[in-house]
């Protein structure tokens, strides 16, 4: 049985970001302790010195060391959130 954490069984995991898209919307998965994945999606704010920093929707800004990422890629702008009411 498959670990739920683990990308399937012939899934490839690609890295299609570079430092050269700042300031671009990216969708970055990176290595967790444990051996698990965490995602991230928003703006790439900064990537120097081994860093890589993301900015969410929700203004929080998720810092952490290159090396820890396994995939990413530039993604589409988000849509504007609807107001409710």
């Amino acid at each position: 049985m498959q670990d739920d954490h683990r990308p399937a069984a012939g899934f490839r995991l690609t890295v299609a970001v570079t430092p050269d898209d700042v300031g671009k919307r990216v969708s970055l998965r990176r290595r967790t302790a444990g051996d698990r994945f965490t995602d991230v999606v928003g703006v790439l704010e900064t990537w120097a010195e081994g860093r890589i920093a993301v900015r969410r929707r929700d203004g929080q800004l998720v810092e952490f060391d290159a090396d820890t990422l396994v995939a990413g890629k530039v993604v589409p702008q988000a849509w504007p959130r609807r107001r409710s009411g």
